[in-house]
């Protein structure tokens, strides 16, 4: 195994090797379901979703999990003011959260956990914490010591007292420390609750993920990821109160995701340029907002405007077209024996670049300069040559399969509204023959149907070629 990952607990690339030799276990930090997640939620999921795949295009067997945190301020708050329930309000936004998530071609995690089915894995890892002198309760609230724990801040690379003065934290003058964060917290009028030894309760936002990470996952992982906004403190106290409890190393590789600016600045409400998922794959095509996504180090900062997703689908549209290119090719022109011996020795260099690249820390920004430089290899190709090699022909299309399964920007592997490339040459060739029979309507109609299903005809002078509409 050749990849290298950059590990935020070490600050550096290291090579990645697995637990469990051909496994991996990755636990990838999902919404708070309290609304659509906006778009720069969008920015984890399909980074980590393409990594996801990568690591499963290497031949290794991924248990992905990513949660669903289904109860806290913000879910009690909205579910209030819709006067709804709580679960309600969870049900409805998780059927949102699948529905933006599947139209952005991210796929479907091994395992989606909800805090409020794991009550009984939540309150027994409270209470190991407890027993170990690592938690203490007071009055139906319980608290993790953050001084029983030494190494406390060893991911965001600050010391217990840099994190007292620098952090905002909740002022509780109950708590040992101010840096002491709640496990429990006691039933308040109004919130769901459950039974606990500590009384009726509910658990706080850090612990969910480390109960739900040791249940599916083990008490030590592979991979960890999220926002680089959750360093602090939401990895760093999983980690304190997982390894406080189990003594041993919680995460092996943690893997953040840098911001997403929009308009070259940070999202927020009060600058009026939040934008939830939904209204963005709605405006811009999901093919579009993927490869945007991918076109910066998923380390770096990216920004979302108008401009860049404009381009963002420029670059899409160049693939597409390419690859209609090629199966017009296929059915249009004639096929010799294999003679360009080096325009496979090219398209193999370049997926070697491309490997070389994601392998490197997961660079797909590199990772795109070499499959466009394949398209423009491959539209070269048609154009100097009247008759192609059936090998060089395949090669290209064998190299953007394998790269769209791990990208998903071409929708070749996932999307399946589109039919296969002889199901749309039929009816291009039923519309041909309508047209010559002068049975125009047909022939529309055949446009219509295929224009419904996201099919572009373009009538040139080499025969009608297609293309996916995006």
């Amino acid at each position: 195994m050749s990849l290298k990952l950059y590990n935020d607990l070490t600050r550096k690339k290291e090579p990645f090797v697995p637990i469990v030799p051909g496994k991996v276990s990755f636990y990838s930090c999902g919404p708070t379901v309290y609304d659509y997640f906006h778009i720069g939620n969008s920015r984890p999921f399909i980074v980590f979703d393409v990594l996801r795949r990568y690591l499963e295009s290497k031949g290794l067997e991924v248990n992905f999990v990513q949660n669903f945190t289904d109860i806290d301020d913000k879910m009690i708050n909205r579910a209030n003011d819709l006067g709804i329930t709580v679960n309600e309000l969870a049900e409805k936004t998780i059927q949102d959260y699948f529905e933006d998530a599947d139209a952005l071609g991210i796929r479907r995690a091994t395992h989606y956990p909800r805090a409020t089915e794991h009550i009984e894995n939540i309150i027994f890892l409270v209470m190991t914490l407890i027993e170990k002198g690592h938690a203490y309760e007071i009055e139906g609230d319980v608290y993790f010591q953050v001084s029983t724990f030494p190494e406390y801040g060893k991911l965001s690379k600050q010391t217990i007292e840099e994190l007292q003065s620098g952090a905002r934290i909740n002022v509780d003058e109950r708590k040992k420390n101010p840096l002491d964060f709640a496990l429990w917290k006691t039933h308040k009028p109004g919130e769901p609750s459950w039974e606990s030894p500590w009384g009726k309760g509910r658990p706080g936002w850090h612990i969910e993920c480390s109960a739900m990470s040791m249940k599916y996952l083990g008490e030590t992982i592979d991979i960890h990821s999220g926002g680089c906004d959750l360093t602090f403190p939401h990895h760093e106290n999983e980690i304190a109160q997982a390894e406080a409890a189990t003594g041993k190393e919680f995460v092996r590789y943690w893997i953040h995701n840098g911001y997403l600016l929009i308009d070259k600045e940070k999202m927020s409400k009060s600058l009026g340029n939040f934008l939830t998922a939904r209204a963005a794959r709605l405006k811009f095509s999901p093919l579009a907002i993927r490869l945007f996504m991918l076109s910066a180090h998923y380390r770096s900062p990216i920004n979302f405007s108008e401009e860049t997703l404009e381009q963002a689908k420029a670059a899409v549209e160049r693939l597409l077209n390419c690859w209609s290119d090629l199966q017009h090719a296929r059915t249009h022109r004639d096929l010799g024996a294999s003679e360009h011996s080096e325009q496979l020795q090219a398209i193999e260099r370049l997926f070697d670049s491309y490997i070389e690249d994601m392998d490197d820390d997961f660079n797909t920004a590199g990772a795109l300069g070499s499959v466009f430089e394949v398209v423009r290899l491959a539209n070269n190709y048609l154009k100097d040559n009247l008759v192609l090699s059936l090998d060089v022909l395949e090669k290209i299309e064998s190299f953007f399969k394998k790269i769209d399964d791990v990208m998903g920007i071409m929708g070749l592997t996932d999307n399946e509204q589109h039919e296969d490339s002889s199901e749309i040459e039929r009816l291009i060739s039923e519309r041909n023959q309508a047209r010559k029979d002068r049975n125009y309507a047909r022939a529309d109609q055949i446009r219509d149907e295929l224009a419904d299903r996201g099919i572009i005809l373009e009538d040139t002078s080499e025969g009608t070629k297609w293309k996916i509409q995006i």
